[in-house]
């Protein structure tokens, strides 16, 4: 129980209910094959009624961390990291990314990762079942490699992970309907 401080806290919450306009923020490193693109993605809008800070404030640091760290390295691939508007309203932000790409540049991408709730605290070590061997569905052919990618790692840093559904609930499903594998990690809403 904490004491009375003498301090009083005002808040003004200005709501404005309606449609707007959002955007897709885009950078990708200048190196790389051009032509075996990562697309490294997480969106930045949440729910009124969620924890932000997890839905998705947590995603969209993990990526800018990701990137800062690759602008030191020299990848082999091209990477791209996207962070998308307007998940939360029905994923518009990915799929009208995907669905701008003609079909020569949606082919130059050789996987999509998906950070999206990465930052619970009551959390679980979630990677999407790429390979549908752990639950109902699985991504594109090549979605198991990227499972396996990050299984092992946590298995090789003796920590414990968990298979979780990849059914289309975030950003990484525009990506798998075109065919394009996919994966990434989810530590939990709660």
């Amino acid at each position: 129980e904490q004491g009375n401080t003498g301090l009083t806290a005002r808040m003004k919450v200005d709501w404005r209910p309606g449609t707007y306009p959002t955007s897709n923020v885009i950078a990708e490193t200048p190196t790389g094959d051009p032509d075996n693109v990562i697309v490294v993605g997480a969106h930045l809008d949440s729910v009124g009624v969620g924890p932000g800070i997890n839905d998705n404030g947590s995603g969209s640091a993990t990526i800018l961390e990701i990137a800062e760290q690759v602008a030191k390295a020299n990848p082999r691939n091209k990477i791209r990291f996207v962070w998308f508007g307007a998940e939360e309203h029905g994923l518009l932000g990915s799929e009208a990314y995907v669905d701008s790409l003609p079909e020569s540049e949606r082919d130059k991408i050789a996987a999509m990762l998906n950070f999206d709730m990465v930052g619970s605290p009551n959390f679980v070590r979630f990677v999407y079942d790429g390979d549908g061997s752990d639950t109902p569905v699985a991504g594109p052919n090549g979605s198991g490699r990227i499972e396996d990618v990050f299984v092992d790692y946590f298995a090789s840093q003796g920590l414990a992970s968990e298979p979780t559904a990849q059914d289309g609930r975030s950003d990484y499903d525009a990506f798998t309907a075109f065919g394009i594998p996919a994966g990434g990690l989810f530590t939990g809403a709660e």
